[in-house]
């Protein structure tokens, strides 16, 4: 029997863990059209149905329930070989994994404290799309954006989170004035493909359910979206973390006050079994402390 795709297996390990094909493309960085593409054709190649779909939920079927074991157990395998490559790192060394998004925007600027007060601890920053197991890919922590509840992990919250209109100071100041909700048909919406539904659901609130804007953009990445934001391609429905320093740095500006509320948020999370440690403590102490 030939193999089936790594791209497949992938998408049906994330689908597996989240029992959600928008979580997952989040996750993985595509569109959850993609996701479910690859799944269909996972199942077709090993000619089963993996997942039973309901309106609202999925659930494992019972050939789905016999694959996922081995299926995990093959990329542990396989982020283990993979570690073995990279240069042994010594005690002093904290390797943290994020998304690019969260740590180009929120970590990075402010990560220049942490070593200034820490000059004995050399960091090591992974965006890998998976979810480190925190066992043989040698990262000591993780910041992740879910609901707060990882089995085997501590997890501390760091940033509630909302996504907010921005758009570049010049676009909404220029030829189309942006005043009201209403005039965002004289705009394109710029999207997240993880979130297809955020711009309606703002929409609806602010009370204008109906609006067509003048077009659509989409995009994969958080931070590519708002980069076109800031080019002035349109107006951006973005997380606020992610925002955040290009709003203080006048990049872009909020033209709306109105926010779209998340039940997931942003958590430092940490394996039980290693949060003590100092270097732990103290990356977790001061990223608190940064959120506070």
């Amino acid at each position: 029997m030939r193999l089936p795709s790594l791209s497949g297996l992938r998408a049906f390990e994330a689908v597996a863990r989240h029992l959600s094909f928008k979580l997952a493309a989040a996750e993985l960085a595509v569109t959850p059209t993609a996701i479910s593409h690859r799944i269909r054709r996972l199942e077709e190649e090993l000619v089963c149905e993996l997942f039973h779909r309901q309106t609202r939920s999925i659930s494992l079927s019972a050939a789905g329930q016999v694959l996922l074991p081995d299926v995990r157990d093959a990329f542990q395998r396989l982020e283990a070989a993979a570690a073995k490559l990279r240069d042994v790192e010594g005690p002093d060394n904290l390797t943290i994994s994020s998304s690019a998004s969260f740590v180009g925007k929120w970590l990075v600027p402010r990560l220049g404290d942490f070593q200034r007060l820490h000059p004995d601890i050399d960091i090591r920053i992974s965006t890998s799309m998976a979810f480190s197991n925190f066992r043989d890919d040698g990262v000591d922590l993780g910041i992740r954006y879910g609901r707060g509840s990882w089995p085997g992990l501590r997890a501390d919250l760091l940033l509630h989170e909302d996504h907010i209109p921005v758009a570049a100071p010049a676009l909404v100041r220029g030829e189309h004035p942006l005043i009201s909700p209403a005039d965002l048909t004289q705009y394109t919406l710029l999207h997240l493909s993880a979130y297809p539904d955020d711009w309606q659901s703002w929409l609806i609130m602010a009370g204008f359910p109906d609006l067509k804007p003048v077009g659509n953009l989409t995009f994969d990445d958080p931070n590519t979206m708002l980069q076109a934001a800031i080019n002035g391609l349109g107006i951006a429905l973005s997380m606020r973390a992610i925002a955040a320093a290009d709003i203080a740095a006048g990049h872009v500006v909020t033209p709306f006050k109105l926010s779209l509320p998340k039940e997931t948020a942003y958590y430092l999370v940490t394996p039980i079994a290693s949060q003590g440690e100092p270097k732990i403590t103290a990356f977790r102490d001061w990223v608190l402390a940064q959120v506070a």
